[in-house]
């Protein structure tokens, strides 16, 4: 049996249906022609490739049974909802970074060094405690969308880690 922090740091190839090998992640399992290369972000799978020997690479489809697995089912059997679902998780993401970038860069300009060289930005948003914690969570449910889609961007997904 494993513990919770054993599943959050490792990932395990099957075989046929068989546990075969195990690895800390971010994971490299060499196998006959390549690899396959894992990878987690804060919200889900960031990377499942088989990487060939000569370099090309093809995403794996993930067990049907996973998370992701009914996220591409649900892709494949309703594709207008899995789209406009997309659509919402991107717009959960991109509220918050533009409503949350203001207030972070007032922040970081009252640190002393750079108040004293550049003065403080003053924000045009002053928004609520309420408000904030409301935008994390938004982020937060976007950037775990996109996860079980298996898109994922260091840019963009950076605004709810």
């Amino acid at each position: 049996m494993k513990s919770n922090e054993n599943l959050d740091t490792e990932a395990h190839l099957y075989r046929d249906g068989r546990h075969f090998e195990r690895a800390r992640l971010p994971a490299v399992f060499p196998i006959e022609g390549g690899a396959i290369e894992v990878e987690t972000s804060p919200f889900g799978l960031r990377r499942c490739h088989f990487v060939a020997d000569d370099g090309t690479e093809q995403q794996l489809v993930p067990d049907p049974r996973s998370a992701e697995g009914r996220r591409a089912r649900l892709d494949r059997e309703r594709p207008l909802l899995s789209r406009w679902i997309g659509v919402i998780s991107l717009v959960l993401i991109l509220v918050p970074l533009i409503l949350g970038l203001p207030q972070t860069v007032e922040s970081i300009s009252r640190l002393p060094p750079l108040a004293e060289r550049f003065g403080v930005f003053e924000s045009p948003i002053d928004a609520p405690a309420w408000l904030n914690i409301a935008l994390v969570i938004s982020a937060t449910v976007g950037s775990t969308e996109r996860a079980l889609r298996l898109r994922y961007n260091r840019w963009l997904d950076a605004v709810a880690d």
